[in-house]
């Protein structure tokens, strides 16, 4: 089943903040995760790229950008290598 367009920019917008997610962890000079082990941040950046790979497979996305979301993926997988 195809989703609206009401819920393809919801869940592009979820999309975008799990790349924050990933991008705010992996910033060494950002508060965010720094209350976690290199485990947990590993754990949560890992979380959030399956999430945006998961996604991003989806077939009925239509003009959406989805470069920002690929460079997340890239930068969580270099991260976890």
């Amino acid at each position: 089943m195809a989703r609206e367009a009401d819920q393809i920019a919801q869940d592009y917008s979820a999309m975008l903040g799990s790349v924050s997610v990933i991008t705010n962890c992996l910033d060494d000079d950002n508060e965010f995760c720094n209350d976690m082990t290199s485990a947990e941040k590993k754990e949560r950046v890992m979380r959030s790229s399956g999430y945006l790979s998961f996604m991003k497979d989806l077939e009925d996305w239509g003009s959406e950008d989805m470069s920002t979301i690929t460079a997340a993926i890239k930068s969580a997988t270099d991260y976890s290598a």
